[in-house]
C-alpha cells in the first residue's frame, strides 16, 4: 500500500479500522514523504560490514518508515504495542515477506533472545520514531541490556536530541549526555518540523544516530558509575562537591576526599566533568566502602 504519508490516505485507512489516536501512547504518525526515506537510507547504510542487515523497528504506526525499511533492509522485525494496530500493518504492509511485526512492549521485551531467534548471521541496527514520553527509557535498556547492535537511528524531540548529543562541558550536557557517550557516539542528523506529523505535536523533533563502541573508560562498578552521574547532576546549579554528598547521603568532607582522590576539583559543575573523571569518582567511592 503506497502513499501512506498522505492525511487522506491515512484518515480513509484508520477510519476504516476504527483507530484513534491515543495520547498516553505518544502516536504521532508521519506525514511529511521526506523523512523516512532519510532515516531509512542512515540506520541500513550505517552497516559497513557487508552482512545482511537486520532492523529492529520499534512503534511502526500504520508502517511509513518500516516500508522503507523493508525495501532497504534484508528482514525488520516491528515491535507495536498497540494491538488496535496490528490489521492495520497487515493491511498497509501485507506485500512483504521479509516482515514480522510482534505485539509487545519494548521496554519488558527480551531483545537478547530475539536478536538470536530472528537474525542469525545478520548484522543488526536499531531504527525508530520513540514517542517523546519513553525516549530515555527506550534508549537507555538498548544500551544498558549490551545488546549486539551496531547502530540506533531514531527521532525524538529537538530538546532531547540536543541533551543526547551535546558535547562534554557544555551547558546543554546533562546526566544522560554522559550515560550515552559512555556506550556510544551521537550525533544530530536533521531536524523535522512539528508540521511533519499527525496529528501535530508541540515542539519539534530531530533524528539522532547512536554508533555503539567499547566503553572508553572502566569504572570497577558500573552501578556506582552511573550513580555518580546521576548524583552529580542531580543539582546541576551546585559544584559537584555539595551536589554530590547530597545525592550519596554522604558528608562533605568524606565527598571532598573522594573528590580529591579522583583529581577532580570540588568547586566543578557538573557539566564540566569528563567520563574519565566520573569513572575516577566512582571507583573512589567504591574504595571509601
Amino acid at each position: 500500500m503506497e502513499r501512506l504519508t498522505d492525511i487522506n490516505v491515512i484518515r480513509e485507512l484508520l477510519s476504516r479500522h476504527g483507530f484513534t489516536f491515543s495520547k498516553a501512547l505518544g502516536q504521532n504518525f508521519l506525514i511529511n514523504p521526506s523523512v523516512c526515506p532519510r532515516m531509512a537510507d542512515a540506520a541500513v547504510e550505517s552497516v559497513r560490514s557487508g552482512a545482511p542487515v537486520g532492523v529492529i523497528e520499534i512503534g511502526p504506526g500504520i508502517g511509513v518508515l518500516t516500508r522503507e525499511l523493508l525495501q532497504r533492509a534484508d528482514k525488520v522485525v516491528a515491535v507495536e504495542l498497540d494491538k488496535r494496530l496490528l490489521p492495520v500493518l497487515d493491511e498497509t504492509l501485507g506485500e512483504f515477506d521479509n516482515l514480522k511485526v510482534v505485539n509487545a512492549d519494548v521496554l519488558e521485551l527480551d531483545l537478547h533472545r530475539l536478536i538470536e531467534e530472528e537474525f542469525d548471521g545478520m548484522e543488526v541496527v536499531v531504527c525508530a520514531n520513540l514517542p517523546y514520553y519513553i525516549t530515555s527509557p527506550v534508549i537507555m535498556k538498548l544500551l544498558e541490556d549490551k545488546l549486539p547492535i551496531s547502530t540506533i537511528t531514531v527521532m525524538v524531540q529537538k530538546e532531547a536530541a540536543v541533551r543526547l548529543c551535546a558535547q562534554p562541558g557544555t551547558r546543554d550536557s546533562s546526566a544522560i549526555t554522559a550515560a550515552v557517550r559512555y556506550y556510544c557516539d551521537p550525533e544530530l542528523l536533521f531536524h523535522v518540523s512539528s508540521g511533519s506529523f499527525m496529528p501535530a505535536p508541540k515542539v519539534d523533533s530531530a533524528v539522532i544516530q547512536l554508533v555503539l563502541h567499547e566503553p572508553a573508560v572502566h569504572p570497577k562498578n558500573e552501578k556506582t558509575f552511573f550513580a555518580v552521574i546521576k548524583g552529580a547532576f542531580a543539582q546541576r546549579r551546585k559544584t559537584v562537591l555539595n551536589s554530590l554528598s547530597s545525592s550519596l547521603s554522604l558528608d562533605k568532607n568524606t565527598v571532598r576526599d573522594i573528590l580529591k582522590s579522583a583529581g577532580v576539583d570540588e568547586n566543578a559543575r557538573a557539566e564540566r566533568l569528563t567520563l574519565e573523571n566520573f569513572s575516577a569518582v566512582s571507583d573512589a567511592v567504591d574504595e571509601m566502602e
